[in-house]
Order: structure tokens, then sequence, then C-alpha cells
């Protein structure tokens, strides 16, 4: 049985890598694979607080001039290979094969987790968990962040916006439009929510400190988060 987990690199490092988190993190992961030698992990870790810090930085020396895109994914892209290595460092007794950085050239899967970081420009990591969910016949991503859950709107700006428990992909995809900007901050990214509906997939949004909730999601019990599918 494969699980994706696409971990938003603000759980992970939401300025600097968070120790604490990760020691609890770890531990969820061992406990759930030691209970069946079939569970088999895929980790798809974001760029979090440094891929922001970074970008930020290009485009205010960059400032009124046009900041390249690219450049930017770029940058971001950097970051979630550093976060993705500390990962499977973290796990390297369990983790038998390289971080993956092209989901579409991904080889064997040996061991009992797999990390993957960022891709190319145009693509954030969430879309690098959709692909290989497809590629090893996973029928589920599940996507931990710093929300708990889908909102009717950003709750930040809309006092009014309603968390969702369920929600389909044509409306979710109405929420957050079909194009991807580096750094975009949205419970799943547009590009990645197009795929992910073409091939059937569930999504399951939830918060990433919750490690009790996290559980609950491996083991297909009731949790806290908003379905997407």
């Amino acid at each position: 049985m494969v699980k994706v987990l696409s971990v938003g690199g603000s759980i992970v490092a939401p300025d600097k890598p968070d120790s604490e988190f990760l020691k609890k993190f770890a531990s969820l992961v061992r406990d759930w694979l030691k209970e069946d030698s079939s569970h088999k992990l895929i980790l798809v870790v974001g760029g979090g607080g440094p891929a922001r810090a970074y970008q930020t930085a290009y485009k205010a020396v960059n400032e009124g001039s046009a900041s390249n895109a690219d450049e930017a994914d770029w940058i971001g892209i950097m970051a979630t290979r550093l976060n993705a290595q500390l990962l499977r460092a973290i796990f390297s007794d369990l983790c038998k094969e390289p971080v993956v950085y092209d989901p579409t050239q991904c080889g064997d899967f040996t061991g009992r987790v797999l990390v993957a970081a960022g891709w190319k420009p145009g693509f954030s990591t969430d879309t690098d968990a959709v692909y290989l969910a497809e590629r090893f016949g996973a029928k589920t991503v599940v996507n931990l962040s710093n929300i708990e859950k889908v909102y009717t709107d950003d709750p930040k700006k809309n006092p009014d916006a309603k968390p969702l428990d369920k929600i389909s992909w044509a409306d979710f995809r109405k929420m957050v439009g079909d194009e991807w900007v580096p750094g975009k901050n949205c419970p799943f990214d547009p590009i990645a929510s197009k795929k992910a509906e073409s091939a059937g997939l569930t999504v399951i949004c939830a918060g990433g400190k919750n490690i009790e909730n996290i559980r609950n999601i491996l083991d297909e019990k009731p949790f806290i988060g908003t379905t997407i599918c």
C-alpha cells in the first residue's frame, strides 16, 4: 500500500528547519511503516520560508525591472531540494533511492520511503505528488500545510469564509483558477488540481502539525480536513 504525503515547506521549515516537528513526524512515519510490511510512503516536500525569503530577495533586487518567473521558480525549487535532502537523511535507513527531482523519470521504489522535491519551473511540489501518485498507484494525495481545512474564501481577508469538509474538483478549481505563480499560496496548486481531477485522484488537505490527525488519515479513520474529489 503506497500513500503520498505532500508536506508543505511551511511545516518542515517555516523559517528554518523545525526540529521538534521533524522528530514527531519521523516517529509517526516509522510507527506507521512498522505496523504493516506492505506500507510504503512517498514524501514530497515544499520550499517553505527559505524559498519565499530568497524569492523575495530576488524580486527586491530586481525592483523596477521585470522579474523572471522561471528564475523565481528555480530559487523555490532549490529550497525544496534542500528540505527534501534533509528528509531523506532522516529516513536514510528506509529510503534507498536518491531524492526524486523529475517525477516523470522516476525508477523503482525499493525502500519503504521515497522522497521527492521540486522539478522544474511552472510546476509546484503538489504537481510532483500527483505524478508520483499516478506512477505508483496511489489513489489519494494527502496535502499537509499550515491550514486545517479549505475555506470558501481566504479567512484572513473574509471573516465570513467557512471551512469545508468536502468539495468537488469543479468547485475547487473555480476557487484556485488555472494559473501557477511562483510562491503562490493556495491549498492545492491549480496545475496539480487539473491533473489530479483528470487522473481521478482524491486530495485531502489537512493541518501538517497535527500528528494524531495525520495518523488517522493514514489509517483511513475519521479526520479533520477537507476532501477534494
